[in-house]
């Protein structure tokens, strides 16, 4: 048997066959690895002759159009794979062979992308950031998270998108958040220090930086962390440092983030008492057009009952959000309310980028870390959706929210965030990606496909009776491997992996 590797579909079927002519070079495991929208390689393309095309004919047809057949598959009706010459265009080879009366169909080699978008970041990678991917690492509950993997498929950046970190600062030198940090075009500043009356908003408490560092951290740049944006604007707008600030600061940074240009606000703290100044000012964000993202708060309590501001207000701008873990329960601190939050997301055993140094990493947990998470996820939807209200974001968030049986009756969507499908990413059939390699006598399978998801792989000889061979959870990079799984000397062997029902 000679290894090849298959076409991408939302149920993969493989096809391992003695072929007429094994692959000549590596470009074909290129090729496996592209996508569907369009994409092709630059002379690979495929056709399916005629029934009852003459094979001399065809063959003297290829040669004639400098074409090499680069593999045949008998069992699929006699596909081709050919490669054509790099001086002549795809286009006008498509053509010739369409018209030629030897081809049922001819078409590109389409690229096939994987659905999934993994970044190089080490704690992504390793498992740390549950909250984005959760495969079950740690005892957690997998598919327990937002989908990050799924949504960065469609979207990885809100670099136009400025989010106000209104808090304790930002270490801005930070390595893993210094190519997000805004700037101030007017003095190259990063944002105020209402405590100080100055310009420099560099974090001495902590908090600030952990925050901005699960709102977007920057993605794929093989450091540290990533957050939920991959890039996007963070405004550094302190108003407390290791004691509580004060209504008064809160308000002079909102100020400043709404004469700036802020998109939204992540207001990752909280007050017990009403207060009317807060209430007007989030009020004239919502004038304009400025979202504010609001904690819950961790007092373990109803805040429909007992209020939390700005969570509580009843202003259409604000978003308030309680915690979960990574076993999809509600964190046992976090405050609910039915009318007053109105979504969760993770919050507990959360990693993000720390103020010690420009490469410290910290791990910290409560409501303000999965207010941080709905921060970033905002800052996508506006990226995709720039004219939409703060109203109209925030319906989407939550309309798009995993229902939860443990959030039932606790948050107006009974629901956590599911980054995906708030920017309509669908993979209700996942596209998987197979490839078969021969070692050693073995026969190896390799299967790429959504991670922290069951997968049910079949196997026949005839096409028609396929058998269960296996069934398999996907790490946190979405594969599995397998080997010797159908026993036998026959031709042709064939597999196929789907979603477990």
């Amino acid at each position: 048997m000679s290894p090849i590797r298959s076409v991408i579909s939302s149920t993969l079927v493989i096809l391992v066959v003695g072929l007429v002519v094994p692959p000549s070079d590596g470009a074909d495991n290129a090729s496996s690895a592209s996508a569907v929208n369009g994409a092709h390689t630059e002379t690979k393309f495929l056709i399916m002759p005629m029934p009852g095309a003459d094979p001399v004919g065809l063959a003297r047809f290829h040669a004639g159009n400098h074409c090499k057949l680069v593999r045949e598959f008998p069992s699929l009706r006699n596909l081709q794979v050919l490669l054509g010459p790099e001086q002549v265009p795809l286009a006008e080879i498509l053509s010739r062979y369409q018209n030629s009366g030897f081809v049922e169909y001819v078409e590109p080699d389409y690229h096939v992308h994987f659905e999934n978008v993994f970044a190089d970041d080490p704690a992504f990678l390793d498992g740390t950031l549950w909250g984005l991917n959760n495969a079950g690492q740690n005892g957690g509950l997998p598919d327990a998270d937002i989908d990050a993997p799924e949504a960065w498929s469609a979207m990885t950046s809100a670099s136009n998108v400025i989010v106000a970190v209104v808090d304790t600062g930002i270490r801005y030198t930070h390595e893993d958040l210094v190519g997000n940090i805004w700037t101030n075009p007017l003095d190259g500043s990063h944002g105020t220090n209402v405590l100080t009356g100055s310009t420099d908003p560099n974090d001495d408490h902590g908090h600030g930086t952990l925050v901005a560092g699960v709102i977007g951290a920057m993605g794929n740049n093989g450091v540290g962390v990533v957050g939920v944006a991959w890039r996007v604007q963070l405004m550094a707008c302190k108003f407390a440092n290791a004691s509580d600030g004060s209504v008064s600061d809160v308000l002079a940074c909102l100020d400043y983030a709404r004469t700036n240009g802020a998109h939204i606000i992540n207001a990752s703290w909280g007050l017990d008492e009403f207060s009317l100044s807060l209430s007007n000012a989030i009020s004239s964000l919502r004038a304009a057009g400025i979202l504010v993202v609001a904690a819950a708060g961790n007092q373990s309590r109803n805040i429909d009952l007992l209020p939390r501001y700005p969570a509580s207000y009843d202003l259409d701008n604000v978003i308030a959000v309680a915690a979960t873990t990574r076993r999809d329960e509600l964190y046992p601190l976090s405050n609910v309310g039915a009318t007053n939050v109105d979504l969760a997301a993770p919050g507990s055993e959360i990693y993000s980028t720390a103020f010690q140094s420009d490469s410290a990493y910290a791990f910290d947990e409560g409501t303000s870390m999965a207010t941080a998470y709905v921060s970033g996820a905002a800052a996508l939807v506006r990226a995709a959706h720039p004219a939409d209200s703060p109203a109209q974001i925030i319906a989407r968030l939550l309309a798009a929210a995993d229902p939860l049986p443990g959030l039932d009756g606790m948050c107006v969507s009974d629901g956590r965030l599911n980054l995906r499908k708030a920017l309509a990413v669908t993979v209700a059939a996942p596209l998987l990606n197979g490839a078969v390699t021969s070692l050693n006598g073995s026969f190896v399978l390799r299967i790429s496909a959504d991670p922290g998801r069951d997968y049910v792989v079949e196997a026949t000889t005839n096409l028609l009776e396929w058998i269960p061979v296996s069934t398999n959870l996907t790490g946190l990079t979405g594969s599995i491997v397998l080997t010797n799984i159908l026993s036998g000397d026959t031709a042709s062997q064939f597999y196929r992996a789907r979603l477990a029902p």
